[in-house]
């Protein structure tokens, strides 16, 4: 088990984000752990028909299947390393298992027109 598999078992087995297991996210995606947990405290995470989105200070992103259209994802990130995801990337994987998503029953491709 890596690392990122260890905090995420550890966060569905607790149910929340415990001290240890928000220790456990920062230890191991460090300031992408922390804006992940900011992001999803104040409820970022959204939930479309199509897609999974994460609003950002400047934008959103979209993250599908654990990879997101991202700067960060596209360029920094190595693609052979589990471990090493954008904070939209782990947002996501930290709201579903808190059951903190935000859905909305709409097409995001529809609402993007809007924004």
């Amino acid at each position: 088990m890596n690392p990122v598999e260890e905090w995420q078992q550890s966060l569905e087995d607790a149910g929340e984000l415990t001290p240890a297991v928000t220790d456990a996210i920062v230890s191991v995606h460090g300031d992408r752990g922390k804006r992940a947990i900011e992001a999803v405290s104040e409820q970022r995470v959204k939930e479309y028909k199509d897609f999974t989105v994460v609003v950002g200070h400047g934008d959103e992103y979209i993250v599908e299947g654990g990879g997101c259209n991202c700067k960060d994802a596209e360029y920094n990130l190595d693609d052979d390393d589990p471990t090493d995801l954008c904070w939209h990337a782990l947002a996501v994987a930290i709201a579903r298992r808190l059951d903190r998503v935000d859905y909305h029953d709409m097409w995001y491709s529809e609402v993007r027109e809007f924004l």
